[in-house]
């Protein structure tokens, strides 16, 4: 049985017939690393004295954005991270100074260590991070982890991080935002509650369903709750809910949007999977990534991965999964014409694809242990969900 938080973010089926061996993830935060992982290409650029300093991020207990916003605040130092690494794990992740620089210093707080392991002559972006290395504990299994081997059948769908996790809201955040909807943006973002949130974060956002209240209610909201204080503080200034969307940071606005063309991802695969879709196999006409995860046709002879389309305004149809995913974009009363946002254009998306299923070519078992590497974008949840089929996933650590 699929649970209710799956449905949520547009996950209606499982792709393995394993029948879940039970048990809960992040007990605590040791019990789940994650080690970025960058091409030898780029690793063989940081050799020099000078240039864009490159560090390595160790931490725990705090996401990447508030450690990068802390070292700055305490250092003065920019820095810009490959890839988002959330807080309840042990996380290990490069991250670059935004200017050149020759003297590049360790900091330590009681959540990360930031150690400068040298420069390079340009930053390094997204491209140069290639996957995650992943070791996860699994405790409380009520069978042997080693019986399940299906991991290269397994769907890669977007997790629940993607969608705010206890609070999947981002998704819905994007849609509004998309449709130029911004009271319901606003609303989303600030009184949206949910039934897996904490008692204390629905109390206040009950409290500002009333957009009247603000003023009286703005000293409450808690300082993690930052992006809402931001928005809070537009609409008591100027009372204008688009004027608040506009005042978030690019990264977040245009991470809505992402979620929401992540739901019809995830919404397209669920479909087209139940539908009977081959999704683990190419065929004639399909579009494709190869090896070096360049995209392509089907090229008969080639080692090629199956790629679906993600929804954007430049949505390409020509494929086979364009019925399905019509169907899904009028029920949802959206177009691809949609995500080009002229009155938001800073967070408009042209779309583009994404492999249908996860590779997995390292993953081993030690004792109540798995580890594997995933590329970069897949999620090591995903992978979770389908070795222990949680009825709970929230109440399970996912």
């Amino acid at each position: 049985m699929i649970p209710k938080i799956d449905s949520h973010i547009g996950i209606f089926v499982y792709s393995t017939k394993f029948p879940g061996c039970g048990g809960k993830i992040k007990q605590k935060p040791e019990d789940f690393h994650v080690y970025e992982v960058i091409s030898k290409k780029s690793e063989s650029q940081i050799k020099y004295d000078s240039g864009f300093a490159v560090f390595k991020l160790k931490k725990q207990g705090i996401d990447t954005n508030h450690a990068l916003n802390s070292i700055q605040r305490l250092t003065g130092l920019r820095l810009k991270a490959l890839g988002l690494k959330d807080a309840n794990a042990v996380t290990e992740q490069y991250v670059i100074s935004l200017k050149s620089m020759s003297t590049a210093k360790p900091f330590e707080s009681s959540k990360f260590t930031l150690t400068p392991i040298g420069y390079s002559k340009k930053p390094l972006s997204k491209k140069d991070m290639i996957g995650n290395k992943f070791k996860i504990k699994i405790s409380h299994a009520n069978s042997s982890l080693t019986d399940f081997d299906e991991y290269d059948k397994i769907l890669n769908f977007y997790g629940y991080q993607r969608f705010g996790s206890t609070r999947p809201v981002t998704h819905l955040i994007g849609k509004a935002i998309i449709q130029n909807d911004w009271p319901s943006a606003v609303d989303y973002i600030l009184s949206y509650e949910s039934e897996y949130d904490s008692k204390e974060n629905s109390e206040i956002r009950n409290k500002l369903k009333d957009t009247k209240n603000l003023a009286s209610v703005e000293n409450q909201v808690p300082p993690q709750m930052d992006l809402e204080r931001l928005v809070i503080s537009e609409l008591i200034k100027h009372n204008d809910p688009h004027s608040a969307v506009r005042a978030l940071p690019v990264n977040m606005k245009r991470f809505y949007v992402q979620a929401y063309q992540s739901y019809l991802f995830n919404q397209t695969l669920s479909v087209a999977f139940d539908s009977g879709e081959d999704l683990f196999g190419i065929h004639e006409n399909d579009v494709c990534y190869d090896s070096n995860g360049i995209l392509g046709k089907f090229n008969k002879g080639l080692d090629q991965k199956l790629a679906i389309p993600q929804v954007g305004y430049s949505y390409y149809k020509k494929t086979r999964f364009d019925f399905h995913i019509q169907k899904i974009l009028k029920d949802e009363e959206v177009t691809p014409k949609n995500f080009y946002i002229k009155e938001l254009q800073e967070a408009s998306n042209e779309g583009g694809f994404r492999n249908s299923s996860i590779t997995c070519d390292d993953y081993s078992v030690n004792g109540d242990a798995i580890e594997f590497t995933l590329s970069r974008g897949s999620f090591a949840t995903i992978i979770l969900r389908e070795i222990i089929k949680p009825k709970e996933p929230l109440m399970d650590g996912f």
